[in-house]
């Protein structure tokens, strides 16, 4: 058999190539592993590579001395070694060396590695980053990079300023809105501050379109409240214009019923005469109110042309203002209204009650009440409505009697500091 020193020299160049290939796979492998930190792979791949470098170191001796016998005992000796054994020697090492090579890169592939779980941190939609308190960046991933270059105009270097420039929560960037949120963790004992950013492009549009739409809504309430209002203040006004068409009728009776009075009858004519008036009274009582009459005195008009009496319980407190005094008034004038048209009343008691929250007016009458839930309409729906602008509220309860009541909240002195 040929000795390996024997052989051409361009053959004993290829194994020096082979030795040098499997010296730079077993290094690859080794540091393959101990970069993931995994040593079981790592020390076979050194052990691997101790009898390559060897081999190679062999051959380069070899070399060196070719010609001059000068060469390591060793080298002699190895090289004195048939070639098939050498062949041999580097076909295990290099079946070996792949096989380790082989083994460490399925296991990145079927177990989860640092290395994998990087990879796909790398390739999901939203933004993570990992830092210290101190601003030292331990983890961020590809999508957390482009943001902060496009959101700062600097690479990411320190978690703590990149926390500063995202504080508003929610930013535009890369032509998308981005929400930034924080969050303190322990990690081995150490506290981290975890950023994440996520793509909220789609739920900031329909937020959008819901602030649109709710504005256009509140618009639209507006106008009907105030065609509601409309609508309560043309049923009034045609509720009254009823009321002077009745009395314009009992006018044309009353006027018929004069010239039929007997001259000589002052009994008769005194009756006539005081209708006369009552019906004068009515059809005044809405100019009075229009051209801005004193409205207790219209009240008190009202009442005496209807022959209702107004009992009062108590004096209207101090603390309304002139528009809830007006409001007052129109509710006592609704009032008496209501309680000669439904009930058929005689009197009216008006009293008032001072919480800490409100001053209440209760009006009173003891005619002919049907229990059960009163309706506002006419009258009453407007009432309601100027309560309700001018931050009141109006109430009614049927029972034994009828009380209609009118709330003014009292403001309260907001605390300082």
């Amino acid at each position: 058999m040929t000795p390996f020193c024997d052989l051409f020299p361009l053959v004993r160049a290829l194994f020096a190539l082979w030795a040098l290939s499997l010296c730079l796979v077993d290094t690859g492998s080794a540091v393959r592993a101990a970069v993931r930190k995994r040593i079981r792979f790592a020390a076979p791949a050194l052990f691997l590579f101790v009898p390559a470098f060897f081999l190679w170191q062999v051959i380069f001796d070899l070399y060196l001395s070719f010609g001059s016998g000068k060469a390591y005992s060793v080298t002699l000796t190895l090289c004195r070694l048939p070639a098939v054994v050498w062949f041999a020697a580097f076909s295990i090492l290099t079946v070996a060396s792949v096989f380790q090579l082989v083994l460490n890169i399925r296991y990145d592939r079927n177990y989860v590695t640092p290395g994998a779980i990087k990879l796909f941190l790398d390739r999901i939609p939203c933004g993570i980053c990992c830092s210290r308190e101190n601003g030292m960046v331990l983890f961020s991933n590809v999508c957390m990079n482009r943001l902060c270059e496009a959101v700062t105009g600097e690479p990411l270097l320190n978690g703590n300023h990149f926390r500063e420039a995202v504080s508003a929560g929610i930013l535009p960037a890369e032509g998308k809105m981005w929400r930034f949120s924080c969050r303190d963790i322990v990690s081995d004992g150490e506290q981290l501050i975890e950023m994440i950013a996520s793509d909220v492009t789609a739920e900031y549009s329909r937020t959008e379109a819901l602030e649109k739409d709710k504005e256009e809504l509140s618009r639209i309430n507006r106008e009907l409240g105030e065609y509601y209002l409309g609508i309560d203040e043309a049923v009034r006004r045609q509720e009254i214009l009823s009321a002077k068409v009745s009395i314009h009728e009992e006018m044309n009776r009353l006027m018929l019923s004069t010239v039929a009075a007997d001259a000589g009858d002052a009994e008769e004519l005194d009756r006539i005469f005081a209708l006369w008036e009552q019906n004068a009274f009515l059809l005044s009582s809405e100019a009075e109110e229009s051209e801005g009459s004193d409205a207790a005195d219209g009240a008190k008009k009202l009442a005496d042309a209807l022959k209702i009496r107004l009992l009062w319980d108590g004096s209207i407190p101090a603390s309304l203002t002139g528009k809830q005094r007006n409001l007052f008034f129109a509710a006592v004038r609704e009032a008496i209204v209501n309680a000669v048209k439904h009930a058929k009343a005689k009197m009216i008691r008006v009293s008032f009650e001072e919480t800490e929250e409100s001053d209440r007016c209760h009006f009173t009458n003891g005619g002919a009440v049907v229990p059960g839930e009163v309706r506002f309409t006419g009258g009453l729906s407007y009432l309601s409505a100027l309560a309700k602008e001018q931050g009141a509220s109006v109430s009614a309860e049927a029972g034994e009697e009828f009380t209609l009541s009118l709330s003014f909240p009292k403001k309260k002195n907001q605390p300082i500091g």
